[in-house]
């Protein structure tokens, strides 16, 4: 069957797909979440002990921020901002070291540089490079470089499952291949050409052969390791999709792979649950991390 006329990805026109990934527009009370977000960082930053600002390269966007857990030789979870690649900044996710730090786990939030200063291959050699710097600076942090798990929100979970891709021995002779031991990718984005064809390539200058060397569903993972796919109930039908898309993948696989669509929650309302050391979200990852 021929596509519909004017159709540019999966029988949706301009229209209906930048709808489809237009997260602002369709749910307008994200400035109230943002503001609530930071307001929760800051009070966290001044609660919680942390070191910020930790550089992992040479760039100034190249920062991270480390809120230690109490016992030496925790676990590290490292949290990665979303933002459609070109918003948005660690200081604004804070606030997730609230919900992990009394657990028991030592808590990473990480930056990186935004889109249109930098491409899409530069955004995720980035976030590898802050994994990278974790692993080899673990003993400094007082954490476990054998226990490093990543969770990401939007495009964050888009970085979360590239990190579980890497190739690490070509990233750093010293680095072991399995450096990341699990995932959670909360509303995240796997396919990035639906992203090119939509409104958003105005900021992101995606091209055709980027987006795919850059869709985690379209990559190999030799290593086997726990994915964590939550997307919120009232999110478009295709963050349904591509979540669906990556879940069937990761089976296919034979790897474990749990899937969660939490009830009556937004693209933006699903993370605010992750300052509460007690909420199901929390708990769920910390079941997937090494112990």
């Amino acid at each position: 069957m021929s596509a519909p006329a004017g159709a540019v990805w999966r029988g949706y026109d301009q229209e209906s797909l930048d709808a489809q990934y237009n997260n602002r527009r369709r749910f307008p009370d994200y400035i109230a979440r943002f503001e609530a977000w930071a307001q929760w960082s800051t009070a966290t930053r001044t609660a919680l002990d942390a070191r910020l600002d930790l550089p992992f390269g040479d760039q100034p966007s190249e920062r991270l921020d480390v809120f230690p857990a109490a016992r030496s030789g925790a676990p590290l979870y490292v949290f990665i901002h979303g933002g459609y690649w070109y918003s948005l900044d660690k200081r604004d996710f804070s606030y997730v070291a609230r919900g992990m730090v009394p657990n028991g786990v030592t808590t990473v939030v990480n930056n990186y540089a935004l889109a249109p200063n930098v491409d899409m291959d530069e955004i995720v050699r980035q976030n590898r490079a802050a994994l990278a710097w974790l692993w080899r600076s673990a003993d400094e942090l007082g954490a476990d470089r054998d226990r490093i798990y990543v969770t990401g929100h939007s495009a964050g979970g888009h970085l979360a499952a590239m990190l579980l891709a890497t190739n690490w021995r070509r990233f750093g002779d010293d680095l072991p291949s399995d450096l990341v031991k699990g995932a959670c990718a909360i509303s995240g984005l796997f396919e990035l050409e639906p992203i090119r064809l939509a409104y958003l390539n105005q900021s992101l200058k995606l091209t055709p052969e980027m987006a795919a060397r850059n869709s985690p569903a379209l990559l190999d993972y030799p290593r086997p390791a726990p994915l964590f796919l939550v997307v919120g109930e009232d999110e478009s039908t295709e963050y349904h999709r591509q979540s669906e898309h990556m879940a069937a993948k990761w089976r296919d696989l034979g790897y474990p792979c749990e899937y969660l669509v939490p009830r009556q929650l937004d693209h933006f309302a699903i993370v605010d649950c992750l300052i509460d050391p007690d909420a199901d979200l929390v708990r769920r990852q910390l079941e997937q991390m090494p112990r």
